[in-house]
């Protein structure tokens, strides 16, 4: 199977099958009946696309209900280390940090479910991010946690007093004083 569990559950690896030759490679970046094989029944509504210079670092972000998304990250260009912090109240592994390179190069995709707080930093000169949403964005529902909270103690890859954060992504609290409105459903 192309999934691979992480030790948070419903946080998944994506590995694609590739088909390379002489001419390159080819993959599904995407398959909808893939997905559906291993139960996960997401409607991707919306495409993001992000260029972002070495350095950059962009979370962590979440939407609350009732416009919660997950994600399915890639990188189209460069090397970015990928971020993911269990919120939902009750989960087992809530405050859990799970980090995975993602690039041009291995191809892989993290899928990101509603409940989780996300971000990334640039490891390379520049990356090019894209990912899959299955709810609109909706600034009014949107919240954060500080990147750098000592709680969550991230190994961002990237020195951080050299890091390019946005003044809003500075602003954010601690993941104890996050307000969302998700919870644990198994």
């Amino acid at each position: 199977m192309p999934f691979i569990k992480t030790d948070i559950p419903d946080l998944l690896v994506f590995e694609p099958k590739i088909f390379e030759d002489s001419r390159g490679y080819f993959f599904e970046s995407y398959n909808e009946q893939t997905f559906l094989a291993e139960g996960i029944t997401l409607k991707f509504v919306q495409d993001n696309q992000a260029k972002s210079s070495f350095g950059v670092l962009r979370g962590l972000h979440y939407q609350q209900n009732p416009h919660a998304q997950t994600k399915l990250v890639r990188v189209l260009s460069g090397k970015i280390l990928d971020v993911a912090v269990d919120i939902r109240k009750g989960s087992p592994t809530y405050g859990k940090v799970f980090s995975i390179e993602l690039s041009a190069e291995n191809k892989k995709q993290l899928l990101v479910p509603q409940g989780f707080a996300h971000g990334y930093s640039v490891l390379s000169e520049t990356a090019e991010v894209m990912y899959k949403c299955d709810c609109f964005y909706n600034k009014q529902t949107e919240g954060g946690i500080l990147y750098n909270d000592p709680i969550l103690n991230i190994d961002w890859k990237i020195p951080l007093d050299k890091a390019v954060v946005s003044e809003k992504d500075t602003l954010y609290p601690s993941i104890t004083n996050c307000v969302n409105n998700f919870v644990y459903n198994k």
